[in-house]
């Protein structure tokens, strides 16, 4: 790991137990003002997971909202929003569906975006009326150093994901020094289409909500790129539990996260010396932090 690469973003936007290089907000990460309640508010987030972890709260579902959801849900063909990269394979003229997706976003509990105002306004701009509840750096940070994991081990967990990435998964649970790292033991997986579920989200929801009706889990960690717009609130009529959207933190669980993604500059990839990785669905990884378990 070369540290020297890591900036030294200022005290009032860090996350124990994290590293940034994320240079992307840099001029808004250097302005206090941008965000002073950001302290102040992490420990009220934290305090509420806290309180679901010991079941004090109703189940909830956190929707992570970020730029690529905005281009899925105005119709445009940028990164992962393009016909035929990740999120769907039809032309958005085709897709009859996509009011479900825009509908969905405000049937979720909480809801975070980034602090950026180039973030907030890709949100407000849709949702002028709905209030942004806190901030995905929040998310980032607590799966980058393990804390929400670690957070709800007392719990039976489980993961939505994609196939591929929960198969990976699997197999790293399987050694103790990974569980060791993540601070967890074993998850319950719920199986999704590693690409192109937002081409018939119904028959989509029928397939995972037949997994959860059988489901033990109090929480669900989920990554399920844009699908998540119309379904995350719709799996609590399957399983009465928390949802709670990590996105590419299932890309981290699996061992394949780019360590340039905010607050994931220390992250470890576990990788296994075994493994067919020509399978997974990368998002832009590139083989960084990786330690191979034998």
């Amino acid at each position: 790991m070369n540290n020297n690469l890591q900036w030294n973003y200022p005290k009032y936007y860090q996350i124990e137990g994290t590293g940034n290089i994320d240079r992307y907000d840099y001029v808004y990460f250097n302005d206090p003002s941008m965000y002073p309640e950001f302290q102040n508010e992490f420990i009220e987030y934290k305090n509420m997971l806290i309180n679901l972890a010991d079941q004090k709260i109703d189940p909830i579902s956190i929707l992570r909202y970020g730029d690529g959801d905005y281009y899925f849900l105005t119709k445009q063909a940028i990164g992962s929003a393009s016909p035929g990269k990740r999120a769907l394979s039809v032309d958005y003229s085709n897709l009859s569906t996509h009011d479900q997706f825009i509908d969905g976003v405000c049937k979720n509990d909480y809801i975070a975006t980034e602090i950026s105002p180039r973030a907030r306004q890709f949100f407000n701009t849709l949702y002028p009326t709905r209030k942004i509840d806190f901030p995905l750096e929040f998310i980032y940070g607590t799966v980058a150093n393990r804390w929400i994991f670690k957070n709800f081990n007392n719990l039976k967990v489980g993961i939505i994901g994609a196939s591929e990435k929960l198969y990976l998964i699997e197999k790293l649970l399987e050694y103790p020094e990974y569980q060791d790292y993540i601070g967890i033991s074993d998850f319950e997986l719920i199986h999704f289409p590693q690409k192109f579920a937002c081409d018939d989200i119904d028959l989509v929801e029928n397939f995972v909500g037949e997994q959860l009706k059988s489901g033990t889990a109090d929480v669900y960690f989920v990554g399920i790129s844009s699908a998540k717009l119309a379904l995350l609130h719709r799996f609590k009529k399957y399983r009465h539990a928390s949802y709670i959207d990590i996105g590419c933190g299932i890309d981290a669980l699996a061992g394949c996260l780019t360590t340039s993604r905010p607050y994931f500059f220390n992250w470890t990839n576990y990788r296994l010396s075994d493994h067919d990785y020509s399978d997974i669905d990368y998002m832009k990884y590139k083989h960084e932090n990786e330690k191979f378990l034998k």
